[in-house]
């Protein structure tokens, strides 16, 4: 029997709990689409054509776009199968940025529309956006996902984050929202898109209002949030987690994917910020210093802090960090969604996966070459650890050993 041929048992019957992350960043999903699409591929290798990511995590967590491509690979189709296999996210953005993100077609007023639309409103209405994904989504609901999720969102309202997780609807019911809804909300990036009201009801009829932007304002790398959802359940107790111990990140296998930073250094500097108001900072050299500087920063220390506790622990193996740092032009904007642009982003995908594994240097902070293992060497090996660790939970949960250790 191929270890796709069921679901993913919970970590109590294995040795791991695997967590994939997918950062925020418009049309640079593009980049994780293409590295998940080379780690699909690898799994399909070892257990058939059928395996898709959702079948390996414990939990897929994505900021903004990276939310987005978290409910394509889990959201069920009609044969409860994931939607989307990785291989079709490259075509889902190519097709459709354009449309979400449509282009000045008179480049010499481009500056001055900018600015109009920065003090006048978001720079795109949303209307293709929410209406695509509406009708991807359906109406499945959060806890309908074929594995665990957590999605981050902001309330604008309450000025406070919101935690779309899988773990969380299981105790408060009012949090099972449409997966769309929870897509177009952590997507709403302020000055780009709308901000996204809806409500839920609970069973018992009460009404939860939501006043949500983009989730990447709390955590564009959410890394972080998925691992604490996780470990909040194991504080909880849950069977699903025994006998994994409190603060164990030895038992944690980490895919944090990035869609890039820029390091143009003729972008922003002090000399010219020190001058900007409030419209500079919302618009500045073609972009939005302001949500860049949230997002990045967000980003680098999630990066930072779980580099830390995995290096500290000596399981730094566990934990594959793949981001690319060295961006600039067109293809470090979020929504130049022109046809080149758009084949660029893939090959700054395709080519970060030749690149030497990097991390993150706890005394600057700066992403350097780590060893002599590429990207791409990394997820073979990451696949082969997947792999493995899925076929073992299913052993032990058939086995009566498995069965009596998951009652203690």
């Amino acid at each position: 029997m191929e270890a796709t041929s069921v679901p993913l048992h919970p970590p109590t019957y294995g040795n791991l709990i695997t967590i994939l992350s997918i950062d925020g960043g418009g049309i640079r999903g593009l980049i994780p689409g293409t590295i998940l699409c080379f780690l699909e591929s690898e799994l399909q290798k070892l257990d058939g054509e059928d395996a898709r990511i959702a079948d390996y995590f414990d939990v897929i967590a994505g900021t903004s776009t990276g939310g987005l491509v978290t409910a394509m690979l889990t959201s069920p189709n009609e044969k409860n199968r994931p939607l989307f296999a990785a291989k079709d996210i490259k075509d889902f953005y190519l097709n459709n940025s354009p449309k979400i993100f449509p282009q000045n077609n008179f480049p010499l007023l481009g500056y001055a529309t900018k600015i109009i639309r920065a003090l006048s409103g978001p720079k795109y209405d949303g209307k293709y956006l929410h209406s695509l994904v509406k009708e991807k989504l359906g109406n499945t609901r959060l806890h309908q996902t074929l594995t665990n999720v957590v999605i981050p969102t902001f309330d604008i309202k309450q000025l406070q984050p919101t935690i779309f997780s899988s773990f969380k609807v299981k105790k408060n019911p009012s949090s099972d929202a449409l997966l769309s809804d929870v897509c177009i909300a952590t997507s709403a990036a302020p000055t780009y898109l709308p901000a996204h009201y809806f409500q839920t009801k609970d069973p018992f009829g009460k009404v939860r209002e939501f006043n949500l932007i983009d989730g990447g304002i709390a955590a564009n790398n959410p890394a972080l949030v998925a691992i604490s959802e996780v470990t909040k359940e194991v504080t909880r107790g849950s069977p699903h987690f025994f006998p994994v111990k409190q603060m164990d990140y030895t038992r944690f296998l980490v895919i944090s994917i990035g869609t890039g930073t820029s390091k143009d250094d003729q972008k922003y500097n002090a000399h010219e910020a020190a001058k900007w108001g409030l419209l500079s900072w919302l618009t500045s050299n073609g972009s939005t210093p302001l949500v860049d500087a949230f997002s990045q920063s967000s980003a680098d220390m999630v990066d930072l802090h779980i580099s830390v506790v995995f290096q500290a622990l000596h399981c730094e193996k566990n934990y594959l960090r793949i981001q690319e740092d060295t961006l600039s032009g067109d293809v470090s904007s979020v929504d130049i969604a022109t046809e080149k642009n758009l084949e660029d982003l893939v090959k700054v995908g395709e080519g970060l996966l030749k690149k030497p594994v990097s991390r993150v240097n706890l005394e600057t902070g700066i992403f350097e070459r780590s060893g002599q293992e590429t990207n791409e060497e990394a997820l073979i090996r990451f696949a082969k650890q997947l792999s493995q660790e899925k076929r073992l939970r299913h052993a032990h949960a058939r086995s009566p050993q498995g069965h009596a250790m998951n009652s203690k």
